[in-house]
């Protein structure tokens, strides 16, 4: 694609970046094929080919209209269209690029301003929104079906994690939103890796120590809020990595996706480059951990038949798909086929909130792919999609690793007896 960047776009810092990523799309729309919105709504712009265009008219000096905002906004982020790509185009990042400038370039309604400093302000944060999640649950009983439908119901931890000391030691990103919604999935993680004689350390929410990962403030256009998170989580584990410790562990996919992240985001601030590339390399999926440790001892006992919803930031952005699956297969779990498996279920971070329409599309599409199979339960890899699918459905959803968690208890229990 041949690009004339405007005087102005080339002075941006990612100007270079942006006009590499333009001039490798070779137009060919096979990216349409595979982009959700674009299937649901039908519109050459609110498929990739449109919205690479639109960026790159705005980069050569185009109109920063509402129009085009709205279009990079319907975009999940998902990167179904970079898995599909025959010429490797980086979409997101321009799509970064993208939506950072026309930020900055079109104002948005009050309202929107609204709802996405409130979001920015108060998800990252672990107890703030922890207590006002509590609030909401107490009060659920009150509320009207259109807001009750929005709050989740209280999950408990169900075990205490372990408190032995294994030789070998990772660090473990606890995040902002998961220890309130699902708060017996790291704990999960941490006796799973336990039994296979790893410690797990916290990063407690507080000071510059740990917390978010960043990924909500940057994928809602507040970019430079996101890297600082960033930089205090490299702060936080870094003397634990000078020490040995031999990986960072997630959970939740879409953290694990914009750690990976880190270092590129990173590239360019001389104080912090070279760490986030050491913290990127570090970083695993749980998945990632397991599938490289002997698990012979960890065969489960038959269990009922489970579907799996790969999220987007497992199966396109970290390019894990089929591990999890295979490592459920590999233990004794059933799993039912499900349909289109490579689209996105509309949680997309904050998309379920800031377009709640399109959300709600995508998420019953998947649901009823999910349920094809007539599975007993529903597992997934990431907090967002948990919650948003379990929001649709009355079969249970739940993070894998806490199935295996449990079933690994039960399996001590009846060797105790």
């Amino acid at each position: 694609m041949q690009t004339n960047l405007s005087e102005y776009a080339r002075s941006l810092p990612r100007a270079d970046e942006a006009e590499s990523i333009l001039r490798s799309c070779v137009h060919c729309g096979f990216c349409n094929a595979t982009c959700p919105t674009y299937q649901v709504l039908g519109d050459e712009l609110d498929g990739p080919r449109g919205r690479i265009y639109l960026i790159k008219s705005l980069l050569e000096g185009g109109e920063a209209t509402e129009k085009t905002q709205q279009h990079l906004d319907r975009c999940l982020t998902c990167r179904n269209c970079e898995t599909t790509c025959p010429s490797g185009v980086e979409y997101h990042t321009l799509l970064d690029i993208g939506r950072q400038e026309i930020e900055r370039s079109a104002r948005r309604p009050m309202s929107q301003r609204l709802l996405r400093r409130t979001l920015s302000f108060l998800l990252p944060r672990r107890r703030l929104f922890a207590g006002l999640l509590q609030i909401g649950q107490t009060v659920r009983p009150l509320l009207p079906s259109s807001l009750k439908s929005r709050i989740p119901d209280a999950m408990s931890d169900s075990g205490q994690r372990p408190k032995g000391q294994h030789a070998r030691r990772m660090l473990m990103l606890e995040g902002c939103v998961q220890p309130s919604l699902s708060p017996n999935t790291n704990a999960a993680a941490a006796r799973v890796l336990d039994r296979l004689g790893i410690s797990v350390k916290e990063t407690p929410e507080g000071s510059p120590t740990a917390g978010c990962c960043g990924a909500v403030e940057y994928h809602l256009n507040d970019q430079e809020a996101g890297l600082a998170r960033a930089r205090q989580n490299i702060d936080a584990w870094w003397p634990a990595i000078q020490a040995g410790a031999e990986a960072i562990v997630q959970t939740a996919s879409g953290c694990g996706a914009f750690v990976k992240e880190y270092g590129k985001l990173l590239s360019r601030d001389p104080d912090y480059a070279e760490k986030a590339k050491a913290v990127s390399a570090l970083a695993l999926d749980i998945s990632e951990v397991l599938d490289s440790e002997p698990l012979d001892g960890l065969e489960l006992r038959p269990l009922p038949t489970a579907a799996f919803h790969c999220p987007c930031t497992l199966q396109h952005a970290q390019r894990l798909g089929g591990k999890v699956e295979g490592l459920l297969t590999r233990l004794g779990l059933r799993l039912s086929p499900v349909p289109d498996a490579h689209l996105c279920c509309g949680s997309a971070g904050t998309y379920s909130i800031t377009e709640p329409a399109l959300a709600r599309t995508l998420r019953d599409n998947k649901i009823r792919a999910l349920e094809t199979g007539r599975p007993d339960i529903i597992l997934t890899a990431n907090i967002g999609c948990q919650t948003h699918l379990a929001g649709g459905t009355q079969t249970p959803v739940r993070h894998w690793i806490e199935i295996i968690d449990e079933h690994l208890q039960n399996q001590g229990e009846r060797v105790e007896q």
